[in-house]
């Protein structure tokens, strides 16, 4: 069977980076504490009893306007049922209708919600968000001519929030009919295209601007809780990213190979979910202190299988797409996790991170499953040697507790984009020795960065304090790190622990290697004949 390298390198006909599934959450900045909703009903609505009765009249105006719409354009308006599919619902819809740059169907579903209730206090009403309650939300479901199928969601309680889902794949492909390129779709992604290049290009410019004139394009379009006079006075909806999917798809020319690539990834990548591992592809320090769960699951769906690595908020997952593509898909639901702000304009660093912890995640896989060494690599880093300039390189003894510690730290850095200094990796090693900084010194760090340096396991520079990792040290950290913790360590802690209890077979056998080594020693040293 081909193992990851070869299968990746020579049997992908199409790769596409692209936004998949975008939630948007728009909110009204000046509605958002009770305050600015008794000064909205005051001063914007003209009504000097604030009272839930006013937010009421505000509801039924905007229920009125729904239906009012809804009949003067002959649209079905449809009742969710609890825990009904609505994505299934919609696609049923949509087939049936086939509208084009309009709305295909109006949905009611009752949902929960932070919306805003009163309770009379000393003859005033005071307002509220600390508990969710069940209101009537709308999605219109929308077919845009550059945007393709959207929904928008309208809460109808104040402070009417909506939500804006949206695919970005499904705007690649209306741009790719729009310049005539043609493609093969494979559900919302491509299986071909005459153009990849193109593609990739019309899948990188899809800018924040873009979705902003989208969404005000629709506000105009549908019934809203607010009216004109009201938005213009600064009561209008601002676009934050709720949730995010980034995604890389590579198709293969054959199913089989596909189903090769994605077993192999499952077989050997079981402990990614590891805070250790976790590390490698996030590029973030996971402490006892971080929060959320580091896990890998492997999720069978049938005869499919698919691997999610769960970072904080973040879920990570691999799964084979119809048969013919790798999806490695990244799925933001809290971008503060990564130290990023949820407005919409953040949106073009938010996909950057996402490709690199897809890319990431892929690099890992790809030296996990091909991380041998000859034995002179090995050998050259276990015993002291000598570099072509004449310089002493000490050993890294396998197995020494300060090794092993400073080459699991360094695979951290491998795909830091600015290095690391001695203070970034010494704080790692003595955390990973159960040591404090004054018992690891820096004078130990810049003799260990030394050995590495002269090693070839990272390189300085010239005039910079800063190192970076080389493909060679990658190697060579990551094969004894998992040695270390998966062979070495386990094996240890089995035949050394007084209540071992080994299988049978291994216990025969190594019954039969102490028999020939006590024969050896005592044919060496016979015992002297009795006088």
């Amino acid at each position: 069977m081909a193992n990851i390298p070869e299968l990746l390198s020579g049997h992908v006909t199409l790769e596409v980076e692209c936004l998949d599934r975008l939630y948007l959450n728009g909110y009204i900045g000046k509605l958002a504490t009770s305050g600015g909703l008794v000064t909205f009903m005051r001063e914007q609505l003209g009504k000097p009893v604030p009272s839930p009765v006013v937010l009421g009249q505000v509801t039924e105006r905007f229920r009125e306007s729904v239906k009012t719409l809804a009949e003067r354009q002959q649209i079905p308006v449809y009742q969710f049922a609890h825990q009904e599919r609505k994505d299934d619902v919609a696609n049923r819809i949509r087939r049936q209708r086939g509208i084009h740059d309009g709305i295909v169907f109006i949905g009611v579903a009752q949902e929960k919600a932070q919306a805003f209730q009163g309770k009379k206090i000393h003859g005033q009403f005071e307002f509220t968000r600390d508990k969710t309650v069940y209101v009537n939300h709308y999605y219109f479901y929308i077919d845009d001519a550059d945007f393709g199928p959207l929904f928008l969601k309208v809460c109808s309680y104040a402070p009417w929030g909506t939500k804006l889902c949206l695919n970005g794949h499904e705007w690649a492909k209306r741009q790719l009919e729009k310049k005539g390129i043609a493609y093969e779709a494979l559900d919302n992604g491509f299986l071909s295209c005459a153009d990849p290049e193109k593609l990739q290009q019309i899948c990188d410019s899809l800018e924040p601007e873009d979705i902003d004139r989208l969404y005000r394009k629709w506000l105009k379009r549908i019934p809203l809780p607010l009216r004109p006079e009201d938005r213009a006075a600064g009561y209008d909806w601002s676009l934050s990213i709720w949730q995010m999917e980034v995604s890389l798809t590579q198709i293969f020319d054959r199913p089989l190979r596909g189903r090769e690539f994605f077993e192999e990834i499952i077989r050997d990548n079981l402990d990614l979910g590891r805070p250790d591992r976790v590390q490698l592809v996030f590029d973030r320090v996971v402490t006892k202190k971080t929060p959320g769960e580091f896990r890998t699951r492997v999720i069978q769906d049938g005869v499919h299988p698919s691997l999610h690595i769960q970072y904080k908020n973040f879920d990570l997952k691999q799964y084979f797409k119809e048969g013919r593509g790798c999806r490695t898909e990244g799925t933001f639901r809290n971008p503060n996790d990564f130290g990023i702000n949820k407005g919409l304009s953040n949106l073009p660093y938010l996909r950057k991170v996402g490709r690199e912890i897809n890319r990431r995640l892929l690099e890992v896989e790809r030296v996990s499953h091909n991380s041998g060494l000859s034995g002179d690599s090995i050998q050259r880093v276990v015993q002291p040697t000598v570099t072509e300039d004449g310089e002493k390189a000490p050993s890294l003894k396998f197995g020494q507790p300060r090794v092993m510690a400073l080459l699991l730290a360094l695979t951290l850095f491998q795909h830091l984009i600015d290095g690391f200094h001695n203070r970034d990796l010494r704080g790692l090693v003595a955390d990973l020795l159960g040591v404090t900084t004054e018992q690891y010194t820096a004078g130990q760090m810049t003799y260990d960065l030394r050995r590495l340096r002269l090693k070839g396991l990272i390189f300085r520079p010239p005039r910079t304090n800063r190192y970076f990792v080389t493909p060679y040290g990658w190697k060579v950290a990551r094969l004894f790190s998992r040695l270390e913790a998966r062979v070495f360590r386990p094996a240890m802690a089995m035949f050394t622990a007084n209540d071992a209890v080994l299988p049978f077979p291994l216990r025969q056998a190594l019954d039969r290697v102490d028999l020939q080594l006590d024969n050896l020693i005592y044919n060496a040293f016979p015992l002297p004949k009795a006088s």
